[in-house]
């Protein structure tokens, strides 16, 4: 039996079911369950990462030499089971961690341990793998959580004054562009589902034009439609030659979305491989420690 908006959709049977009937009674409409995208073209190097050292918070080795780089126009899928380095990796690349040794590379300038104002800044963004804890603030409204990045430049700021007449057109701008479910701009954030809350961060994340996007469980906890639509705007955004590192637990997001993959285990990359050239089987083997010659 499938719910939707508190109404009974419909009933049928396991057997008389597949994943597109299902989809279809969930979200109200037909959804695309295989991704479709053009066929890539990398570009320049935009961010690269040679080496790097970094703990957890327990002060043991949580990323242990790893180096990669991720060009423009492609997607960089990094894959591996949960507490393989991967949270403290992501938090490294976006100044929330401070990395031991190695460097971090974005667009030529060296941005090992600065701030996370100035990685932003220089066009970085950052889709948080828990969208409630780091990525929204919860009592404030949708309008608030959408230009968090950007509150004190103009046109959103005139010197230390916010200009609320601005930040609220940006806000029903965004809301009817990136489809975000809500009652208004001035509603809390923290009443949104979990889809339009990640709706949310991703909006404000991809209207700065970054050049490169740093996404972590993008569609972690949503409903087959909220996932539809963010892996449709992640593959737009690098169709526009922005470069994409997404990390992800799931297999099936990270064959679909991915145009390299780069496994991760015990804080190390142990395989790097063609997405197109792959399956979850060959994966599996590498997430469990199985090791390849890498190419990076």
């Amino acid at each position: 039996t499938v719910i939707r908006a508190g109404k009974v959709i419909g009933t049928t049977r396991p057997q008389e079911a597949d994943e597109s009937t299902l989809a279809r009674m969930m979200v109200g409409r037909e959804v695309e369950l295989v991704l479709e995208k053009p066929e890539y073209k990398p570009g320049k190097v935009v961010l690269k990462v040679d080496n790097i050292l970094v703990t957890d918070d327990r002060r043991q080795i949580a990323v242990d030499g790893v180096s990669f780089e991720v060009r423009a126009g492609e997607v960089l899928g990094v894959a591996g089971v949960q507490g393989n380095g991967q949270t403290e990796l992501v938090e490294a690349l976006t100044g929330l961690r401070q990395v031991v040794s190695g460097a971090v590379t974005f667009l030529g300038e060296n941005i090992t341990n600065v701030s996370p104002r100035r990685i932003i800044e220089l066009g970085s963004a950052h889709v948080p793998e828990d969208r409630q804890r780091d990525g929204l603030v919860l009592p404030f409204s949708v309008m608030e959580n959408l230009f968090l990045c950007t509150y004190y430049k103009p046109p959103f700021a005139k010197g230390p004054v916010i200009q609320w007449d601005v930040a609220l057109k940006n806000a029903e701008e965004l809301i009817s562009r990136f489809d975000i479910r809500t009652p208004g701009a001035l509603t809390n954030v923290g009443a949104l589902s979990g889809g339009n809350q990640q709706k949310a961060i991703v909006a404000r994340e991809i209207d700065r034009s970054p050049e490169v996007l740093i996404v972590a469980q993008p569609t972690r906890g949503l409903d087959v439609g909220a996932i539809e639509y963010i892996h449709q705007r992640l593959v737009e955004e690098r169709d526009k030659g922005k470069a994409i590192l997404l990390v992800s637990l799931e297999l099936d997001e990270i064959l679909d979305l991915s145009d390299r993959i780069a496994v991760i285990f015990n804080g190390e990359i142990v395989a790097e491989v063609d997405a197109a050239q792959t399956n979850e089987n060959e994966l599996g083997l590498y997430m469990a420690g199985s090791r390849k010659a890498v190419s990076v």
